[in-house]
């Protein structure tokens, strides 16, 4: 039995998270357990989450899962918008509602990013540099 889809094809903070998902190179999308996903080899951001011991809380239903920078994560995690998602917490991910007031979409881009480079592999992370125009390494 296939998940039932848990978003809404026309919610605009998907379309804007898919905009910057798909911008880096490789990237694709698939649907799921019912949300988008965004991977290159592996999954690099999520969007929608459940909170642990409460699956219909709304909480994380419009937000961007991803999974930290090892260095950030501290300070992520006393960030209260920051939230450990159920399933993907335990693997290191967390969570930042999009429907919490504004969005700065600097820093989700910054934060989709940093995900995508723990996971997409040195030549496609090479690629985003040149792309960026960042130095390498």
């Amino acid at each position: 039995m296939a998940h039932p889809i848990m978003f809404d094809a026309a919610d605009p903070l998907l379309a804007r998270l898919r905009a910057t998902c798909l911008a880096l190179p490789d990237a694709a999308e698939k649907v799921s357990h019912g949300r988008p996903n965004w991977f290159t080899t592996r999954v690099f951001a999520v969007y929608g989450g459940s909170v642990r011991g409460e699956h219909s809380h709304p909480l994380l239903a419009r937000a961007l899962l991803f999974l930290p920078d090892p260095g950030e994560r501290a300070a992520l995690e006393r960030d209260v918008r920051f939230h450990v998602p159920a399933y993907h917490g335990p693997a290191g991910w967390l969570a930042l509602p999009l429907d919490a007031g504004t969005v700065d979409w600097d820093e989700v881009t910054e934060l989709v990013e940093s995900s995508y480079r723990q996971t997409a592999g040195v030549r496609r992370v090479a690629r985003l540099e040149d792309h960026r125009g960042r130095p390498r390494g």
